[in-house]
């Protein structure tokens, strides 16, 4: 069973924006699709963000060991609703930003769904980012509620805030350890602020790991490396260039800039069947645990 709804959302481009201006960011409307088991709940509900690629056959399996689970799953379709197919070759068009306030508002509409209990956030690599940083406690101030679970597949976590204040929400990370897309000493790095955290790292798997797709090069990708980018207690964001120079990094033309210099593209995706059988299994574990 699938209903389909809308939600008013905003399109700020970076976490500068939600934190120091979201009422002056663009609004737009997000459709999403409610998909519910059979059983008149209230169900635990797992709000699903896709890719960079979008929505892809692997993120489906996921979604249908969740309902056959018994929790309903809302799909949030952040590229479709802002005309975009992906963002695999230009990552700016529609940010980890926007689908940030896409999924809180769409949990405010769900909050109020008698059918629909608990709440809980997964997301897949651009997604991922999203389930992660979701967690972030002056995010969840302008944004909403708290989640109930945080799962990220694969996500960038090149973000470092000055406030490290998160939410005790248990989040589980899934990673590889080949991953050249969005690393996992990123992930690593980020891990002693985060409170009620799990990483587990699956060995000679890269991105993408759960789906069954051979070895491909996306050659315009934009990968990360081992910069990080700061936001101060003042929402404002910066990145250490070449010599230490500090770049701003609140604005789309200075992203732009900054990925012209440093020529950080192309990057890998290939599925790995040991991890692919076990992170089906393990998220699906870990909502029942958090949402029942």
């Amino acid at each position: 069973m699938v209903e389909r709804f809308q939600v008013q959302s905003r399109s700020p481009f970076e976490i500068h924006h939600i934190l120091t201006g979201l009422e002056k960011t663009p609004e737009t409307i997000v459709e999403s699709e409610l998909f519910l088991p059979e059983g008149e709940g209230p169900f635990g509900c797992v709000i699903a963000l896709h890719g960079s690629i979008g929505w892809a056959s692997h993120h489906q399996d996921h979604i249908n060991g969740w309902l056959d689970a018994g929790l309903a799953v809302c799909k949030v379709n952040s590229f479709i609703s802002r005309s975009i197919d992906s963002t695999v070759d230009d990552q700016l068009t529609v940010t980890h930003s926007m689908m940030l306030v896409d999924a809180f508002r769409t949990r405010s509409v769900l909050e109020q769904d008698p059918r629909i209990g608990k709440i809980g956030i997964a997301g897949w690599s651009l997604g991922g980012t999203v389930a992660l940083y979701s967690a972030w406690a002056p995010i969840i101030e302008v944004l909403g509620e708290a989640f109930d679970a945080h799962l990220p597949f694969y996500p960038a976590a090149h973000i470092r805030p000055d406030i490290q204040k998160w939410s005790n929400s248990p989040i589980l990370i899934l990673h590889g350890d080949v991953d050249d897309w969005t690393p996992l000493h990123l992930v690593e790095g980020l891990m002693p602020q985060l409170p009620n955290a799990i990483l587990h790292n699956y060995p000679e798997a890269h991105h993408s790991f759960d789906c069954e797709s051979e070895f491909i090069l996306h050659p315009k990708a934009v990968r990360l490396k081992k910069r990080t980018v700061r936001i101060d207690k003042n929402g404002y964001m910066s990145g250490k260039l070449f010599l230490g120079i500090r770049m701003p990094l609140n604005e789309r033309w200075q992203r732009r800039w900054v990925i012209r210099i440093l020529r950080n593209r192309g990057a890998h995706v290939k599925g790995n069947p040991a991890a692919r059988e076990d992170s089906l299994i393990r998220a699906k574990n870990f909502f029942i645990e958090q949402l029942f």
